[in-house]
């Protein structure tokens, strides 16, 4: 029997199967799980203007998750072979979670890459923490990589999305961690017009001036984010659009990666289909990794994810973006 879609007019991303013109929902299967996220939790030591996730010092909607809690996923992906490479670590701001060093280790002693993405200011930056990383540096080497959020190469810029006097602040750290010899990352913002080469060229020329081990053309060391915005009017993927874009679901970070996060008031942790759709009920998985990759609901068909929210479109598949190292 051949599925009939709805009878348009219906709003966007309204229908998990149809788009507003009736057209089949673009769906991403997961080839197989190569990173796995952890949200630390929504804490954070500074709020920015367009945190997709609503970090600040007071939102603690996800909670800190434990080492425990962590131990467990990392236990699932041993149990069923799973081709796990890498776990990433995100927030609000993972050195605000007590288990942070205790996390990023057990992840590293069983032969993980650890990425870590954090704003490298004062919580980092505290003496046991430092200590801490150190340690786990001398211990791993480039297996754990830090990757900080410095959103533009100018005060100005920068501090206008995160804050006054914040530049300054998380320049100090990233210069502590080029110092001591840590594998590094950067991670900016598209959203001021520029060109990628003007903006690359920019960073090159910080980078250059304060002696960061961070090529500001090679993309994986300077990550250059699309901006999200929930209220921007954004086209609909469908199947069809694929071939009209000339990409692959396999482009897309739902394709091989998962993030688990623990509600405020959970009795356990939630998977969800990526990094950026941390609040919406609907896009949980279930609480394990097994019961992630079998999921049927509304936003799931046999753990495939339906695209039906504007991230998937702007950040994912129109702006080539992923979180991945």
């Amino acid at each position: 029997m051949t599925e009939l879609a709805p009878a348009p007019p219906l709003a966007k991303f309204a229908d998990p199967d149809w788009t507003a013109k009736g057209e089949r929902r673009a769906r991403v299967k997961l080839e197989g799980l190569r990173t796995l996220w952890i949200n630390t939790g929504s804490l954070c030591n500074i709020t920015c203007r367009n945190c997709y996730i609503e970090s600040s010092p007071e939102n603690d909607r996800l909670a800190y998750i434990t080492r425990a809690e962590v131990a467990c996923y990392l236990d699932e992906i041993g149990r069923r072979e799973l081709p796990t490479r890498e776990i990433g670590f995100t927030g609000g701001e993972p050195f605000m979670n007590p288990d942070i060093i205790a996390m990023l280790g057990d992840a590293l002693g069983r032969g993980f890459l650890v990425l870590v993405l954090t704003n490298a200011m004062q919580p980092m930056l505290r003496p046991h923490i430092r200590k801490g990383l150190m340690a786990l540096r001398d211990k791993h080497g480039s297996r754990l990589i830090m990757r900080v959020s410095l959103d533009h190469y100018t005060s100005e810029l920068h501090e206008e999305e995160r804050g006054e006097a914040t530049f300054a602040k998380t320049v100090e750290g990233i210069d502590w961690l080029a110092g001591e010899g840590f594998a590094l990352a950067i991670a900016g913002r598209t959203c001021w017009g520029e060109s990628e080469k003007d903006m690359r060229a920019g960073y090159a020329a910080l980078i250059a001036a304060r002696g960061w081990p961070v090529d500001a053309h090679d993309h994986a060391s300077l990550v250059l984010f699309p901006e999200m915005d929930v209220k921007a009017d954004v086209p609909e993927i469908t199947e069809a659009c694929w071939g009209i874009l000339g990409k692959s679901p396999s482009d897309v970070m739902c394709a091989s990666s998962r993030m688990v996060v623990k509600r405020k008031g959970a009795p356990a942790p939630v998977v969800l289909p990526c990094t950026l759709l941390p609040y919406d009920p609907a896009f949980e998985m279930g609480a394990t990794l097994t019961q992630a990759a079998r999921a049927n609901s509304g936003m799931f068909e046999a753990g495939a994810v339906k695209l039906c929210h504007p991230h998937c479109a702007k950040f994912c598949v129109l702006g080539g973006g992923s979180c991945s190292a």
